[in-house]
């Protein structure tokens, strides 16, 4: 039930009795919004820190709104109380009061009364969606929200959405917008009004678009035009800190309140939205799609005489200047000196160099407007293209669009640009063909010399990130997040003049959590994670055996992180030749951390399964720290009893931008002590991405876990004083291996019996904490034989798949020598749910993510957005083949039979049209390692993408 307390004056309606941190918490925000100032934040992940926010904000702005009415009633009855007072002007205040009731929800209305809005943003939306299911727990959910969310997530046209580079899909909207050759969007203006939009105040991204499929309108548009009415906008920090971004959607931040949710995210965050790479390669394209407009141009000139797209014009003067501006460009750019000074480890430049490069181009601050325009007209035409994958989409002007858009955004002098910035250029090793795509081009030194080089612009102080939003005149801001210590630096580095702050301790008892430093392992070798010992077979060997015992005491979930991919990836190869790995399985069903977005989120659905499978003793999910599954999301009650962390996941030492950042620190430092040294940062990175992953198993008041620390540096005073406020005080150095068994069973045995048991429907996340693939199904994927499942490699029958496609399914996916990059998904035996492929042997199932090559394919038009493993790849093929797809198929099947490359090949080869010859890339996972070489020179022939070559 919930209940009403007095905070600051303002009375705040809370689901439930507040705890006493969740008053405190309350407090500052009203405190900060009354006050108009910037507050910093920071209350442990599980101290319903999202409900408190939410309610605190809303609840002032609810009281602001009917301060603002009564005041307009005031003075609107004493204007009418010197008048007659008959009943016509009864009639006239009564109509002039709903008027003004309504005006309060228009955003002309709320700017001319100075109701300030609340825009609530994170880092992903995922994020965010928990953040909205918050809010309909609250009695403020009948107040208007937006969600804003990108295209790709509410676009329902179909030819824009199946356009898989994300800048054609904007040009693409843009253009039918422009033209009202969109449907969706034409249904925009006389649909806003319907009553079941504005009647139902919370419509989230998902909802959103099943009233757009339902009704037929566009729901990206849709979704600004509620804006233009929300009591509160939740929002990406990208939609805030970008610019463009910011005026495409018409965020307007005067007078707003801001929310920095997740804000431990908002250094790196502000510091790569003002920064930039561009490549040779991609200027070259640009050079090339500028040649090709010319072509154009001069054959038909009456095609460009103005552009329905943006009434520019282009004539051929503008676009030979233009074409000499990135020819010049390119030229200077390989001609940028890579010595390295005397004593530097890198070759590198000040901030200011960026703008010595442009200007040898001709390009200035002064006529960047005008190409911007011109380049903006080009990509339009060029999008509007449609000769099939290979059509020049306008890839590489947008990108140096991008490129000057990010150097000239900043107002900041050239003296800060040359403090804050740093310019590296290196060669492109991925790519030594840049030069040569500028074919039936000017030649320029650049061009001749065929070598591929890399600009960096990077900023190094995210106050240029965080001065977007300040200075636009917001009200407040709030920055707040589970992580945030230490304070005092972090508040430097953004620049931000903050008056009030909170370090909040947790709301859990002593006997909730069990955190533990292990030095040694089983065996008595000191467990130690750092570069010069993660080879060490030893120490390998001990870490595998420390987590064998361990989870045999660990009940339900386990989550168990790793400083890298390559470590994890390690270990794993280590321990199943070790025989570690199987006795890991014996325990728990194990889920490894994949990097594609959609085999990640099949991989967590099955993991979510696992843990309340009564047949299993639980699941493990092995994954890296700042990867997806340590933020974001909840691992509440069972569904995470304990997290594991191997080592200290500091970052790459080498790394140039990690050089630059610890230079410019140091730098900072030693002229204001308020600023972090380099090497505490570097400290601090690695501790900051412990206490993230660590926030995932603390969830509620009632949860209980925990800690445990394989690494002996755990106990230095340095990692110690930095891991989270509320952690310290809980830390337990073991030396001795048999110790930590014995208190963690201990633990585990009196939190069973003495704390309360969680609820069923915690045990299993929202639908909304991410999303699931459409080509995936909810069960088919993790359900083993002797299961719910009568198929371990079957698909959703909402796939509606052939029995040619789930033969390739079941025969690919299913098999031990899928190339590197794979999702493991292992089971194990338990009761009456034997894991076997026969009498005798063990089950494994694959679920394959994108191989390597097919992330560098993705930067060619021809390669589709959504290849992100094999079973994509079937499906892909499939709808783009469509009769020919059986024939495919068989012949596919034959192969792996004969292992007759060239008599597959002669078969495959006339089946794929031309437009759609991408697909042979592809087959290189499905080929065995003899014949892949005879199938790469067919690939060479026939000027196709090669996987090795890139």
């Amino acid at each position: 039930m919930g209940v009403t307390i007095d905070i600051n004056g303002i009375p705040v309606d809370f689901p439930f009795k507040p705890y006493d941190i969740q008053k405190d918490y309350m407090k500052k925000v009203i405190e900060c919004i009354q006050n108009e100032t910037t507050a910093v934040l920071e209350s442990p992940t599980g101290t319903g820190k999202t409900l408190s926010l939410l309610c605190s904000s809303l609840a002032w702005l609810q009281l602001k709104k009917a301060q603002i009415q009564a005041q307009r009633f005031a003075n609107v009855k004493s204007s009418f109380s010197k008048g007659t007072g008959n009943a016509e002007s009864a009639a006239a205040l009564s109509n002039f009061l709903d008027v003004d009731e309504k005006a309060l929800g228009l955003a002309s209305g709320r700017e001319f009364l100075g109701l300030p809005t609340i825009i609530y943003a994170s880092r992903t939306h995922s994020q965010l969606t928990q953040a909205v299911q918050e809010l309909k727990r609250t009695a403020y959910n009948h107040m208007n929200c937006s969600v804003l969310g990108s295209r790709e997530q509410l676009c329902i046209h179909p030819e824009v959405l199946a356009e898989p580079d994300r800048a054609a899909k904007l040009h693409m909207c843009r253009m039918k917008v422009s033209t009202k050759s969109c449907h969706y969007n034409n249904k925009v203006d006389r649909m806003k009004d319907d009553p079941e939009i504005c009647n139902t105040p919370i419509l989230d991204i998902e909802d959103m678009v099943k009233l757009g499929n339902k009704r037929t309108f566009c729901p990206y548009y849709m979704t600004k035009e509620k804006k233009q009415n929300a009591d509160i906008i939740f929002t990406p920090y990208n939609y805030l800190l970008d610019p463009v971004a910011r005026k495409s959607l018409g965020l307007k931040l005067s007078n707003a309140v801001i929310i920095l949710d997740e804000g431990h995210n908002v250094e790196k965050v502000c510091e790569e939205s003002a920064s930039i790479d561009v490549k040779s390669s991609d200027i070259a394209l640009a050079i090339d799609e500028t040649t090709n407009i010319m072509k154009m141009v001069s054959e038909t000139p009456a095609l460009f005489d103005e552009l329905p797209s943006s009434g520019a014009t282009m004539d051929p003067e503008q676009l030979a200047n233009l074409k000499m501006m990135l020819i010049e460009f390119e030229k200077a750019l390989d001609e940028v000196s890579l010595t390295k000074s005397a004593g530097d480890e890198i070759a590198h430049f000040p901030g200011d160099f960026i703008f010595e490069l442009l200007e040898k181009a001709q390009i200035t601050l002064a006529n960047f407007q005008p190409i911007s325009g011109l380049i903006d007209s080009m990509i339009q035409y060029l999008t509007a293209q449609n000769d099939g994958p290979f059509a020049r989409k306008g890839k590489g002007l947008q990108l140096f669009m991008d490129f000057l858009t990010v150097t000239f955004s900043s107002k900041a002098t050239k003296d800060k640009i040359k403090h804050c910035y740093k310019v590296y250029v290196r060669e492109d090793e991925s790519n030594e063909k840049a030069g040569k795509q500028k074919l039936n081009t000017w030649l320029s030194k650049g061009s001749i010399s065929g070598r591929g080089r890399i600009l960096s612009f990077w900023c190094f102080s995210p106050g240029f990130g965080m001065d977007f939003i300040v200075s636009q005149g917001i009200k407040c801001l709030i920055l707040t997040s589970g992580t945030l210590a230490p304070l005092k630096p972090l508040i430097s580095e953004l620049e931000l003049n903050v008056t009030i702050s909170l370090e909040n301790p947790h709301i859990v008892t002593e006997d909730q959590i069990c955190v533990k430093v292990l030095t040694k392992g089983p065996d008595g070798e000191s467990l130690n994670s750092s570069f010069r010992n993660r080879d060490n077979p030893k120490y390998v060997s001990s870490l595998g055996r420390a987590i064998v015992n361990l989870t045999r005491i660990i009940p339900s979930g386990l989550l168990i992180f790793f400083p890298s991919y390559p470590i994890m990836q390690k270990c794993q190869t280590a321990w199943e030749a070790e025989g570690i790995w199987s006795s890991i399985l014996a325990q728990k069903a194990i889920f490894v951390e994949p990097k594609g977005k959609e085999a990640f989120s099949a991989a967590m659905t099955g993991y979510y399964e696992k843990v309340q499978d009564p047949n299993l003793k639980g699941a493990i999910f092995m994954a890296v720290c700042r990867g997806k599954v340590s933020e974001g999301l909840d691992f509440a009650d069972a569904n995470g009893r304990a997290v594991i962390i191997t080592g200290l996941p500091y970052p790459p030492l080498k790394d140039p931008r990690v050089i630059l950042k610890r230079r410019y620190l140091d730098a900072c430092h030693a002229q204001d002590k308020d600023y972090l040294t380099g090497q505490t940062w570097y400290s601090l990175e690695a501790s900051r991405a412990v206490n993230q992953a660590i926030g995932r198993v603390i969830r509620h008041r009632h949860d209980y876990g925990a800690i445990l620390l394989l690494d002996e540096r755990f106990n230095g005073l340095q990692v110690r004083n930095q891991m989270s406020m509320w952690l310290r005080n809980h830390i337990k150095v073991v030396n001795k291996y048999g110790e930590v068994i014995r208190d963690l069973s201990q633990f585990f045995r009196k939190a069973q019996n003495e704390l309360p048991a969680p609820v069923s429907k915690a045990l299993l996340p929202s639908a909304a904490a991410f999303e699931l693939p459409k080509s995936y199904s909810k069960k088919g994927f993790f359900d083993f034989p002797g299961g719910s499942s009568t198929s371990t490699d079957s698909l959703s029958s909402q796939s509606s798949l052939s029995s040619g496609t789930e033969d390739l399914i079941q025969k690919y996916l299913g098999s031990s020598d899928n190339p590197n990059g794979t999702v493991t998904i292992h089971s194990t035996k338990r009761d009456n749910c034997e894991v076997l492929t026969n009498k005798n042997k063990r089950k494994k199932i694959n679920l394959t993510y994108r191989p390597h090559y097919l992330d560098a394919m993705e930067r060619t038009d021809a390669q589709p957005d959504h290849m992100s493993g094999i079973s994509e790849y079937v499906l892909m093929v499939k709808s783009k083949l469509g009769p020919n797809f059986a024939t495919f198929a068989e012949h596919l099947r034959q192969y792996h039979t004969t292992r007759n490359i060239a008599a597959f090949i002669a078969s495959v080869d006339p089946l794929i049209p031309h437009n759609l010859r991408y697909i042979l890339s592809g087959l290189d996972p499905f080929l065995k390692n003899p014949q892949q070489s005879e199938y790469r020179n067919f690939l060479r022939r026939n000027n196709l993408v090669i996987p090795e070559d890139l």
